[in-house]
């Protein structure tokens, strides 16, 4: 066990930077923040890590980041899930270059040692050039020492302290899972990803997750697009055009940096409610009126698991769950982000579905192939926006203030949580706090190694 040393860290004032309506510009911009925010919060808040579903077998593996950290997300020889560093320890080097795989061992490949998927030395070229005992377990690899999964989320924390991942999520469980419990068995199958980049911070991600106020304006060519072919618009984001505030729609802050906008009371409360608001796209009418003559009225229920569930639920600091997607916010520097949309699918897990499958699944991909391409790079564009602003220095603050002090504006639930109008900010104040909390706690981060 590795406790690091955080004695270097520069000191900030954050009660100052962070107020109750606004923040501070350097939050966006200062390069020690970032760094500071790659292991307090990337290292000492469970982190959302990768999908069982993309490791399903035994000796499975993915690489991925756990901030700036590379990770190797494993399904070990004994089938335990686990996240090793992806750094030889001899020199340092990347130890694993590929994606993803299958393998019982990683071998370096600057001078050949070889690491079995737990982690530990299996051996070295020429070991007798060496003095020390290479048995010694400091020369296994470094493992997140907290590694957990709810219904198929991989999370991982280097802080021993922290609450166990069921208590960390909490409130937020119920649309996790409700979200699952509309598909066959409960279960999503990760598909192949849309990858963005936007020289912003990751943050502004974050920020927009839950943002309702920005869609009229932002995703004007959107709606347009979603509505072409009908005489009134009632497809896609097309209750946001009127009046979004008196509609049964909301926004939701879950703790612990979590929040949820919920867009479903929107729809018809029927068997096919959510697929008529999906907009027309490639292959769409032919698929569903197949669907549609071999299954009659049940075709309705059918085609509601190909649509687009109008939700976003967001888990701090790095994961969204959206129509169909997981998006997953990866930081790059204190100015650039990968935004990673992945697809997914269901499976027939009951048998009751049969050759409705691949037709449900290929309405996925096109329904999954709708926002990315023509509402993610509306955000991106606003985020770039917003990170080339940010560089009047003199203007010092950024402001989350809509819906604060409005009486009877926010709605405090018995679980604790705290709801809002669609357009609220209120998700921004609060996740806001969290972040504060973590980057003042000095917890000490562990890594572990295998005896």
């Amino acid at each position: 066990m590795n406790v690091m040393n955080r004695t270097s860290i520069p000191q900030y004032d954050w009660d100052e930077l962070v107020q109750e309506d606004r923040v501070h510009r350097a939050l966006y911009t200062d390069p020690a923040i970032f760094a500071q925010e790659m292991t307090r919060i990337f290292g000492g808040a469970w982190v959302y890590l990768a999908h069982e579903s993309e490791i399903p077998n035994a000796n499975d593996y993915i690489t991925r980041k756990m901030g700036l950290r590379p990770i190797i997300v494993t399904r070990d020889s004994n089938g335990a899930l686990r996240a090793l560093y992806n750094r030889c320890t001899h020199r340092g080097t990347t130890l694993c270059r590929n994606e993803k795989g299958n393998s019982r061992s990683f071998q370096c490949p600057y001078h050949g040692w070889n690491f079995l998927n737990t982690g530990k030395l299996r051996g070295v070229p020429w070991a007798d050039g060496y003095s020390a005992d290479i048995k010694d377990p400091k020369f296994n690899l470094a493992q997140v020492p907290r590694v957990e999964s709810y219904r198929g989320f991989i999370f991982g924390t280097l802080n021993r302290k922290a609450p166990s991942l069921l208590q960390w999520l909490g409130p937020i469980t119920r649309p996790i899972d409700e979200w699952l419990d509309r598909n066959p068995g409960g279960k999503v199958i990760v598909c192949e990803a849309n990858r963005f980049k936007y020289k912003g911070n990751w943050k502004l991600a974050y920020d927009n997750s839950s943002d309702g106020y920005h869609v009229i304006y932002s995703h004007r060519s959107l709606l347009e697009m979603e509505n072409r072919l009908i005489d009134e618009g009632d497809k896609g984001m097309a209750f946001y055009k009127n009046s979004p505030d008196s509609l049964a729609m909301y926004v939701q802050y879950m703790g612990n940096g979590h929040h949820f906008k919920d867009k479903r009371p929107n729809l018809q409360a029927r068997p096919g409610g959510l697929w008529a608001i999906e907009s027309s796209h490639p292959g769409m009418e032919h698929a569903e009126q197949s669907l549609r003559a071999k299954y009659g009225a049940r075709a309705e229920s059918l085609l509601d698991l190909a649509g687009s569930e109008p939700v976003n639920i967001n888990i701090f600091p790095n994961l969204s769950l959206l129509g169909n997607h997981i998006q997953v916010f990866q930081p790059v520097s204190v100015d650039e982000t990968d935004a990673v949309w992945y697809g997914t699918r269901i499976e027939d897990v009951n048998g009751d579905i049969g050759d409705a499958l691949p037709v449900i699944n290929a309405l996925r991909m096109r329904t999954q192939e709708g926002f990315p391409n023509f509402g993610e790079v509306d955000d991106i564009a606003n985020f770039e926006q917003i990170q080339r602003g940010l560089a009047c220095v003199e203007d010092e603050w950024i402001y989350m203030n809509r819906g604060h002090g409005l009486p009877g504006r926010i709605k405090h639930n018995p679980d604790g949580t705290i709801s809002a109008p669609a357009t609220d900010e209120i998700f921004m104040r609060e996740y806001i706090k969290e972040w504060k909390r973590i980057m003042k706690d000095d917890a000490p981060l562990e890594i572990q190694r295998e005896t």
